[in-house]
């Protein structure tokens, strides 16, 4: 069976006169009479009666003909996507971590649909952590995604967002009024940490090891705002990066690292030598063009007054 039976077939079906058929499809009608038959023949079924001097559908070809339309709008379909491709459009799978959640991402994807040249594009959004999103990236269900740095030689890493690590205490607690708090405060108090499976959970692990801190993880939890509802209710403390969740929330106290600047940092990734989208690297383009984190800073591991998270490994 070909796309052309299945298309004759509906021409014929419509018109139910093979003569007028073949005129509309520029074919002889004997050559439409002998693809017909074929049909039939591989079908093992009859699509057409004989009615004077024109044919209508068997019961059969009716039923057909209901799968010959599915096909032939699922024909159409694709060659409109295959248009709006063409054209600069298409659809744009990406994955982020949740702290990108309530500004970062939906800001940025809108400010990019709203260039003319991407009004055609679409967004189709998945929230996770950064392992979870790469392993969609790899499969190429996802297209971008943004989270922490993985020691990956398949696929690309291009920095977005740098933050500082900060303590974050409620507003009723010992440490509440102290600007500046020494990372080994930690230890001190009952703390909220990360989910173990997270990027967050295993760097933060590391750093602990890193400085030989044994902190009192009571609760390990998927995302920052967990963590904050937590804090808030003065469950604990908490080691987090300054991200707008907690520039937003009250009931709590934010301080900074004494003697120490640990960052850490946001990525945008995406398989290497993998065929991209125009409109995929479009948004590529403009995430990199809108980054936070000047030229200068990108490779910046070694300056000795910052310690980047993604550095830290079992140390």
């Amino acid at each position: 069976m070909t796309l052309n039976q299945i298309l004759y077939f509906r021409k014929v079906a419509r018109l139910e006169n093979y003569h007028q058929a073949a005129e509309e499809l520029y074919i002889s009608q004997p050559s439409l009479s002998r693809s017909m038959a074929a049909l039939e023949s591989e079908l093992g079924i009859t699509l057409f009666e004989k009615k004077g001097r024109g044919v209508v559908l068997t019961n059969a070809g009716r039923l057909f003909l209901e799968h010959a339309d599915r096909i032939a709008g699922d024909c159409d379909i694709a060659a409109g996507k295959m248009k709006e491709l063409a054209s600069g459009g298409g659809k744009i799978n990406i994955g982020y971590i949740f702290p990108l959640a309530g500004h970062y991402i939906p800001h940025n994807v809108r400010t990019f649909l709203d260039q003319e040249e991407n009004k055609n594009v679409a967004f189709s959004f998945w929230q996770n952590h950064t392992p979870a999103i790469a392993q969609k990236v790899k499969s190429g269900e996802l297209d971008l995604g943004f989270g922490g740095f993985l020691k990956r030689d398949d696929m690309e890493f291009f920095p977005l967002i740098q933050q500082p690590l900060v303590i974050v205490s409620p507003e009723q607690h010992p440490i509440a009024d102290e600007p500046e708090v020494p990372l080994v405060k930690l230890t001190r108090y009952p703390v909220i940490g990360y989910d173990r499976a997270s990027w967050m959970g295993a760097y933060t692990g590391h750093l602990y090891r890193k400085y030989q801190l044994h902190p009192n993880i009571i609760m390990e939890c998927p995302d920052e705002y967990s963590i904050v509802a937590l804090v808030r209710e003065n469950f604990g403390i908490a080691l987090m990066p300054r991200t707008d969740i907690l520039e937003q929330a009250d009931g709590i106290r934010i301080h900074t690292l004494k003697g120490l600047e640990i960052y850490h940092q946001t990525f945008m990734f995406w398989m290497k030598n993998r065929y991209r989208l125009p409109a995929v690297e479009r948004f590529t383009e403009y995430m990199k063009q809108h980054a936070d984190i000047i030229e200068e800073s990108r490779n910046d591991s070694e300056n000795v007054s910052k310690v980047y998270l993604k550095d830290i490994v079992n140390f």
